[in-house]
Formats: C-alpha cells, structure tokens, sequence
C-alpha cells in the first residue's frame, strides 16, 4: 500500500465559506498538506455559523476544514500579502474564492504568483467566473441556484421554486474545483507547467440540468416543476404506504414487468396503456392513481422487502440521524470523528493509495508559527515580530 494520492502536494488555501474549503478539504483528505489562510481575530466566516458549536467553532465549520493547517495573516496589510506569494512560491497549488478581481488588487491574482512560480497551479472559484457580463457579481449558493434553472424544477407543481437542501451550488463548484486542479495538476506532470483554472458557481450547476435541458433542447418547452416525479421514466417516484413515504424506480420496461409480476398486478402488465415507458409517461396520471392505491394498504418494510427481492430499485426515505446511523454508511467509513468529534467521510476510496486519518479541523492561526518555520525557514524571533506588528496572529498557535 503507497501513500495517499497527493502525498507531497501543497496546497495554499486562500479560501472560506463553503466551495473552496469543501475544494480543499477534498484535496487534504487524499494527501495534501493544506495551508488554510485565515484573517487574524476572526477567521474564516464560518467559525460562527451557528448555533450549533462545537467548542469555539461551528459545526458548519468543522465539517468542510479537517486535516488543514490554519495560519493567520492579514493580506491587506503589504508585509502579510509578501508573505503569502514566499509561501505560494514554495506551493503546488493556490485555491482563491474572492470576488474577480480581489486577488490581483492584493498582488495575489494568477499572473502575480505564477510569475514566481511557473509550475504552480491557480484556481479560482468565484459566482460567475473571470469573464462575461456579469463576472464581477457576488455568488452566493441561493441566488445562484436560483438562477441557474434548477429551483424552477425543483418542488411541487402547485408550489414555490424551491431549493434543495443542501447547499449544493457551493459544494458541486467545490466538487469540480478538486476536478481542475487535479486535471491541471496531471497536465503539469506532463509539462512542467502550471496552469489557471477558472470555476464558476453557475457553470456548475447548469452542468447539472443534463436530460433537463436536454429535454428542452428537443422541444422547446423548459421544463417545470414535477415534484419528486421523473421527467422521462413512469413509475420513478414517490408513493406513500401506511406508515411512510418510499421511492420506487422503476427504469426500464423489463423491470416494470417483474415489479407487475411480483405485485401479483398482470393486470397492469397487460394494460396497453403502460406497456412501454412512452406509453407509461403519456398515461403517469392513470398509473400513479392505481398504484398509490395498491401501495396504501401495506407498510414500507413490506414493499421494500418485495420489490427489492425481485430485483426492482426502491428504498425508504431516511432522514439525517438514520442515515448517518445506516450500518452500510457505516461500513463504508462515511462516519468517522476526529479528536472525539464526528465527521462525515470521504467517498473516493483508492484501494493502493488511501486517505489521510482524519485529523480535526484546526483552531484558528493554531499552525502559523509552524507553517512560517517549517516552509519559510522564519526563526522565533521573525515570528515573534511580524506578530507583534499585526501581520499574523500566533495566539493559538502550538
């Protein structure tokens, strides 16, 4: 077994909220060392999004920054910015999600660190990315998904557009951020060269509509909101039983005749208005009113039992505390904890190079007097001054 997949990648974090240190967390989970700049007395902003804490920081916080290192420098005072393009000239990787045009104001942009360092890669994550009308606009998770189609869909007919319940523009922009920089990383093994790598938040959740949009483009006509209903495959939906909600997919004309067989409902199998999925999705009303009629009667644990025997996709809908207690979630290692606090896991699982122990997420400056030592070679008493005059913050540091 070989180290992790990033083990001697050094990762400069200059980001906070959620896309970026859900990036970079990705990238500290699978090996690199991760140095996540923060601004002195406050830190990353989600140190305080709460209630809950946990200790000093928010839960919100700690479950997107284990196995970073936190340093605190003030980037608007000159010497701070000075000491991050030394440590980003000694960096694999710069992460940044300021609003475009922020980092080149701090001497901090693409152009400025690669110019020092031409092997280095930049990424950054901001709303809308580094060109177009509206490049310069603030992105934030519930405007974006707003305005990238997906609340329009989302949500029952007769209901508001509605998001989904988790932040999930932010984390699919940090999602495919991991993805660029890992693209650019293998294009510089070739090369020698760095690249700059531009993520949008609406370019990645417009990556997201696929049959949506699809659909549109075959027809013209944008799709709405269908509740949990699919689009294009009938039954692949929600029912309700006596004590509970379940879904049922129902994919294919091949699996529609098991599920009619082993309902003991040939009827509906030999009903021509439901013989193949065209047929199903001109006649959902119809089918979904008989279905949701056999269904009633019975709990979920029965049909879940009997559809599932047959081979015919379905589950229960569990809510957080079920799935996190789920025993295959748990075999899987996607509950893990970290100086006594639980954390969810990662999901890449490489069987010859595996991810780092997750260490807890760190307390604020907690490595700025060892991160300066250790990869800028700055002796205690140049610590000790640049804290005193303000350019860092030692106060946690061990």
């Amino acid at each position: 077994m070989s180290n992790p997949a990033l083990d001697g990648v050094r990762v400069l974090d200059l980001t906070r909220i959620l896309s970026g240190p859900y990036c970079t967390q990705i990238l500290a989970d699978h090996g690199a060392e991760v140095i996540k700049v923060e601004r002195p007395g406050s830190g990353d902003d989600t140190r305080r999004f709460g209630p809950p804490f946990v200790g000093e920081d928010a839960a919100y916080f700690l479950s997107i920054n284990r196995n970073k290192k936190s340093v605190c420098i003030d980037l608007k005072i000159p010497e701070g910015a000075e000491l991050v393009r030394e440590l980003a000239r000694r960096s694999d990787v710069v992460v940044q999600n300021f609003r475009p045009g922020a980092a080149e104001r701090l001497g901090l942009g693409p152009d400025d660190l690669r110019a020092v360092n031409p092997r280095l890669v930049y990424c950054s994550i901001s709303g809308f990315g580094q060109s177009g009308p509206w490049s310069d606009k603030p992105g934030y998770d519930l405007a974006v998904q707003g305005l990238s189609g997906v609340m329009s869909i989302t949500g029952v007919p007769d209901g508001p557009p509605t998001k989904v319940g988790t932040s999930i523009a932010d984390i699919v922009t940090g999602m495919y951020a991991a993805q660029g920089i890992l693209l650019a990383l293998y294009r510089r093994s070739q090369t020698g060269v760095g690249d700059t790598v531009d993520i949008a938040m609406l370019d990645s959740m417009v990556s997201l509509l696929t049959y949506q949009a699809g659909n549109y483009f075959a027809t013209g006509i944008a799709p709405g909101r269908a509740g949990n209903r699919h689009p294009n495959i009938v039954p692949y939906e929600t029912f309700k039983a006596s004590d509970g909600w379940f879904n049922l997919a129902v994919g294919n004309d091949r699996l529609w005749a098991r599920f009619c067989e082993v309902t003991g409902r040939d009827d509906l199998g030999g009903d021509a208005r439901f013989t193949t999925n065209p047929d199903r999705v001109a006649h959902r009303e119809a089918l979904f009113g008989l279905l949701s009629q056999l269904f009633e009667p019975e709990p979920v644990s029965h049909w879940v039992a009997l559809l599932e025997g047959a081979g015919i996709p379905c589950g229960p809908i569990l809510d957080v505390a079920q799935v996190l207690a789920h025993p295959q979630v748990i075999a899987r290692e996607m509950v893990t904890e970290a100086r006594g606090q639980p954390l969810t896991g990662t999901p890449v699982k490489l069987k010859e190079a595996p991810s780092v122990a997750p260490r807890h997420p760190p307390r604020l400056g907690e490595h700025t007097a060892e991160v300066l030592a250790e990869v800028l070679g700055y002796d205690d008493a140049r610590v000790t001054s640049l804290a005193a005059s303000g350019v860092i913050d030692t106060a946690h540091s061990t």
